[in-house]
């Protein structure tokens, strides 16, 4: 067998230095004195006879050599991160779940999936696990799931990283809404002209919800003359119902609102809005049992189908 020359700690700085692109950085990081995290990039980089930055005066920069390197080796940390879990836990049972979702799904999808799958894990006698939740816009989401700081994401919106395994799992709809009193939510069918001179409240660039609406809306109103940006959906759909202006959600979020009759359905010419929703995992990512139960659960019991205008995608293999 050849002896290993690698080490996981040279492995770590040289993530930390990738992602901070500075050994003064990535020192603070990792608890390191900056002479010696630039002393072992440099080892790294003659043990492998390859140079895995280019530099820039004090910024390091990730070639193609250090692109190629960096998602095994965060994989490889990732690997090293659950055996230490499992040695820690003593019964080598313990099971933790870091699970990612976009603001929507986060909000009013994940919580029934998660009573799903806590009362499937306690059918099954599971042993002791933890999960912990992160919920931001899809971008976020998927960023941390590439970086394996997140097992799982569910997210809303497109992917735009390479690295992730992309699954069509839901089915959601968009519907246009607005305060009963607004001018556009008295039932007759809104022309596309006087869309364009509304008042628009928009998720942040970013969001998956923004993602898609940019895409459906923009072809037709060319752009957005007067808006009002917001970082969440909750903010959106209650600035609608005060009447600020006219909004674009997920049914998920303004079904209460619709309900209560603060909120109206706008008619207009437009086409429907609807966009897909995603199962995301790191395609080096290392099945755990906790994430093959959840996927599980998850995609045989997609709670968040009973959410009005959803449809399941995902199909078992």
């Amino acid at each position: 067998m050849d002896v290993l020359r690698l080490s996981l700690r040279q492995l770590q700085i040289f993530v930390a230095v990738a992602q901070s692109g500075s050994t003064t950085a990535a020192s603070a990081a990792i608890a390191l004195s900056q002479s010696a995290t630039s002393s072992a990039i440099n080892e790294l980089e003659r043990l492998l006879s390859l140079q895995l930055f280019d530099r820039a005066g004090k910024r390091l920069l990730l070639n193609d050599n250090g692109r190629a390197l960096l998602p095994r080796a965060l994989a490889m940390l990732d690997g090293a991160a659950g055996i230490e879990q499992m040695a820690r836990d003593g019964s080598g049972q313990a099971q933790s779940l870091r699970i990612g979702a976009s603001t929507t799904i986060g909000n009013y999808v994940l919580p029934q999936l998660l009573g799903g799958f806590m009362a499937w894990r306690q059918s099954e006698q599971a042993p002791a696990w933890q999960s912990k939740v992160m919920i931001g816009n899809t971008a976020a989401i998927a960023r941390a799931v590439a970086d394996f700081e997140l097992d799982i994401g569910l997210i809303e919106g497109a992917c735009h990283e390479s690295t992730l395994q992309v699954t069509p799992w839901l089915q959601d709809s968009l519907v246009l809404v607005a305060a009963p009193a607004h001018p556009l939510a008295q039932g007759q069918s809104v022309p596309t002209a006087a869309l364009r001179e509304a008042v628009w409240l928009l998720r942040e660039t970013g969001s998956g919800t923004r993602e898609t609406t940019d895409q459906a809306l923009l072809p037709h109103l060319h752009s957005y003359r007067r808006s009002i940006e917001l970082g969440s959906s909750e903010a959106i759909q209650h600035a609608a119902a005060q009447g600020l202006g006219i909004a674009c959600l997920s049914r998920w979020v303004v079904a209460d609102l619709l309900a209560a009759g603060r909120l109206r359905c706008i008619a207009s010419a437009l086409p429907a809005i609807q966009r897909d929703c995603h199962l995301i995992v790191q395609r080096d990512k290392q099945m755990t049992p906790a994430l093959l139960a959840f996927l599980d659960c998850v995609t045989a019991h997609p709670a968040g189908t009973t959410a009005p205008g959803a449809t399941a995608l995902y199909q078992s293999p």
